[in-house]
């Protein structure tokens, strides 16, 4: 796993190693988080990444996140509650040198509470396949306030989810046994 572009392009990240076959980290592979981020910022979108503040749910090894911050965000939290994952993550952010752009949060991120401060405009969504914590995390982020007006979300998923209630949906690709949704928040 590397970064793909931007400023810390070609940086490897923290190998998984053996790991703990019950963390079921599963990183998005490099092709994948390509084909994403050309997706946002070359797919007429108007997805912002640019100087965006980035909420990683489910953040495994965080390399998503660390990817938006390499091509311009200004800020990712990362929403992990894994032992094995936080460890990875904690890591990858150091190789990075992202530590002053960057906040770990261990939580569940389908129980992430209320956010007290900005919402987030750009939120990658990773989740477990097939358990429907999608739709739940989203849920409940909303509730919280995570999420800031026209804020992007990404949500990759084993099948194509539907858009819940209130969310517009503007994208939905199919990269091998992932599936990437773009949906929006109001404005």
């Amino acid at each position: 796993m590397r970064i793909i572009g931007g400023r810390a392009r070609g940086l490897h990240l923290a190998p998984l190693g053996a790991g703990d076959a019950a963390a079921h980290l599963r990183p998005t592979p490099d092709r994948v988080r390509e084909s994403i981020f050309n997706l946002l910022i070359n797919g007429g979108h108007d997805a912002p990444v640019q100087g965006a503040r980035v909420l990683d749910l489910f953040a495994g090894t965080g390399a998503l996140g660390l990817e938006a911050l390499s091509r311009g965000a200004a800020h990712a939290s990362f929403v992990e509650e894994g032992k094995t994952a936080l460890a990875l993550l904690r890591r990858n952010i150091a190789l990075m040198r992202a530590e002053g752009e960057t906040q770990v949060l261990r939580r569940d991120a389908t129980r992430p509470g209320a956010q007290g401060g900005a919402g987030f405009d750009l939120v990658f969504l990773d989740p477990p396949y097939g358990k429907g914590l999608g739709e739940k995390a989203i849920a409940a982020c909303h509730a919280g306030g995570w999420f800031a007006p026209g804020a992007m979300i990404v949500w990759e998923e084993g099948s194509a989810p539907l858009p819940p209630p209130g969310l517009d949906l503007v994208d939905q690709r199919r990269y091998g046994d992932t599936h990437v949704t773009l949906l929006r928040m109001p404005r």
